[in-house]
């Protein structure tokens, strides 16, 4: 027969309340009585039930993620599958579970009213925001605690972000760097914090160069490889010599129809993406590309959640990482 708290109290002589305190890590249980404690549970295998530690606690050690995405979008992106990973990783380092949303968007809006009223997570993870997304809205008037992947342009919150105006800039610059003078970009969406970043970068960087904006030189798409190769065969006409896509996915769908068009990457038009997913290096040729530390992004998220979930009373963080450029042969570097 398993044992109970009041098993462990007798054989340790204290009481059941000094037990719970000892499993629970109250600093202010007398050493000598906390040491009994811990002998009696190790000598006897006792294993604490864990959901009502964590009742008692007014905590339950799951934190929720969050990707207003389609389905379809989060299993066909490696960017996610990366997300998640640095997310899981994070959490189990920290004894914490994970309760993954995948639904589409209008569905995760609904949803979002059950995960701050039933007290199913202790906090949450939101990737991939739209501007002024409800979601957001929600949580703040909330009081759950919770940070975004990525950034709100007018709510102080916590948030983990790349430097995304500055890495197209970069990822641009070095373009013109190599000679290129007609630049063409495929945009990600641009409700999203990412992708108007990533188009404002592209943009100051013509700025910098005095080259002039061209909009028969810009084409959106959704961040899909599919969107990518139709934004190219718009964007063929204009006879361009460089494009930066905003991610990797799209700029593989741009090399696929640069392809079909008879033209050859890099001799003919030079091509630079972002995120370095792993299928970049494995392109042909290889792409330039805009290194995102996805997985860290995930982890850092978790750990600045976990602090803010145990100190409440701390002031929002925005941690901001820097870009690198990861030069390789769809650039014409040699």
């Amino acid at each position: 027969m398993a044992l109970t708290l009041e098993d462990i109290a007798r054989l340790s002589n204290v009481s059941r309340s000094t037990v719970s305190r000892v499993i629970n890590g109250d600093e202010k249980v007398r050493e000598d009585t906390r040491q009994r404690v811990l002998d009696v549970i190790q000598q006897n295998n006792f294993h604490p039930n864990m959901a009502a530690r964590r009742l008692a606690a007014g905590r339950t050690n799951v934190i929720g993620l969050v990707i207003p995405a389609g389905v379809g979008a989060i299993f066909n992106d490696p960017y996610f599958s990366q997300l998640i990973q640095g997310v899981s990783g994070a959490c189990n380092m920290k004894e914490y579970s994970i309760m993954l949303w995948l639904a589409e968007p209008e569905y995760e809006r609904r949803m979002i009213r059950q995960i701050v009223s039933n007290g199913t997570v202790d906090g949450v993870v939101v990737s991939s925001t739209v501007m002024d997304d409800p979601i957001v809205i929600s949580l703040k008037s909330s009081n759950i605690p919770f940070i975004l992947i990525g950034h709100h342009p007018s709510i102080e919150v916590n948030s983990v972000d790349i430097d995304n105006i500055q890495a197209a800039k970069q990822a641009t610059l070095h373009l013109i760097n190599y000679g290129r003078k007609r630049l063409a970009t495929i945009n990600g969406p641009q409700n999203q914090m990412a992708g108007h970043g990533r188009a404002y970068g592209f943009r100051l960087a013509l700025q910098e160069k005095e080259q002039v904006f061209d909009a028969a030189l810009s084409a959106d798409g959704d961040f899909t490889e599919a969107s990518g190769y139709f934004a190219m065969q718009q964007l063929l006409p204009a006879h361009p010599d460089a494009v930066f896509a905003a991610n990797d996915m799209m700029a593989a769908g741009a090399l696929r129809a640069i392809r079909e068009a008879g033209l050859k990457v890099p001799e003919d038009i030079a091509l630079v993406g972002f995120d370095d997913i792993p299928m970049a290096a494995q392109l042909d040729p290889s792409l330039t590309t805009i290194r995102q530390p996805i997985k860290r992004l995930g982890r850092l998220a978790v750990e600045t959640l976990i602090e803010a979930i145990h100190h409440p009373e701390t002031l929002p963080r925005r941690i901001i990482l820097q870009p690198e450029l990861i030069i390789r042969a769809s650039c014409g570097a040699k």
